[in-house]
């Protein structure tokens, strides 16, 4: 499938071990893919998760702090980390990288939404990669857009995104849980997400992360409702996105509605 303005999304279960730390071989690999797409002609955007978890972890905290502004103070710490360790492998392979902190005000604001956008189109045009994450250093709430899936679908819709690819830990939205029922069968594709779509995905993430299938059902009506179509696959191979672009892929495609 050709496509010329992707968004991916890459979760925390993703990016990080079960200790919490950056897993370094997954980043550098996502790196390299994406900037192989980017020279390719078509444009990527990044939004990535993980920078309250890597904060956490780089402050010598186990879990993650309980109170929001231990959590934002987290999420500034976490992000620097991030932002150094995409900047330094997406250089390798001769792609700058931009920092875009968004807040739900920045896409609810007509002037800030459209300042955003005009910023969008000139990183475009400088041939950078956006790199997204939710400002959660100076969001009131824990979380403001609910999870990145849904950041990453609004995401797509303000740079009318053809593709949004989110990576996740498992392969994709299975008729019951993978994990508990071996017998679990994965839905390959969806014409229509209707109210037995969203009930199937029930239940929450991983402890790492804060989203699990129903956010990505529920980020996957905001894309294929403003015509962008959605993969959803497994991120612990990155290259598997090169599948999604080639048409020929394990995990669940959502239609978009043209």
């Amino acid at each position: 499938m050709e496509k010329k303005r992707i968004v991916v999304k890459v979760g925390t279960s993703t990016l990080t071990y079960d200790t919490g730390k950056l897993n370094i071989r997954v980043i550098e690999e996502l790196a390299a893919v994406l900037s192989d797409i980017q020279n390719s002609g078509s444009q990527v955007v990044l939004v990535s998760s993980g920078a309250i978890g890597v904060g956490a972890q780089k402050l010598g905290f186990k879990t993650h702090p309980r109170d929001t502004a231990g959590r934002q103070a987290a999420a500034g710490v976490g992000q620097t980390e991030l932002m150094f360790m995409y900047d330094k492998f997406f250089a390798q392979y001769s792609n700058t990288v931009a920092q875009l902190l968004l807040t739900k005000g920045d896409v609810l604001d007509e002037v800030r939404k459209t300042n955003l956008k005009n910023t969008f189109d000139k990183i475009f045009e400088y041939g950078a990669v956006p790199i997204v994450n939710e400002n959660d250093s100076v969001s009131t709430e824990e979380i403001e857009f609910g999870d990145n899936d849904t950041l990453s679908a609004i995401t797509a819709k303000l740079v009318s995104a053809d593709l949004l690819i989110i990576l996740t830990d498992i392969d994709g939205l299975y008729d019951d849980n993978p994990r508990t029922n071996p017998n679990a069968n994965l839905i390959e594709t969806v014409e229509e997400i209707t109210p037995e779509i969203e009930a199937i995905a029930g239940g929450s993430g991983s402890v790492r992360g804060t989203g699990g299938m129903i956010t990505k059902i529920s980020a996957a009506k905001i894309a294929v409702n403003s015509g962008i179509d959605v993969a959803v696959i497994n991120g612990s191979d990155v290259k598997n996105i090169y599948n999604v672009l080639s048409g020929d892929f394990r995990g669940t495609y959502f239609k978009a509605k043209k």
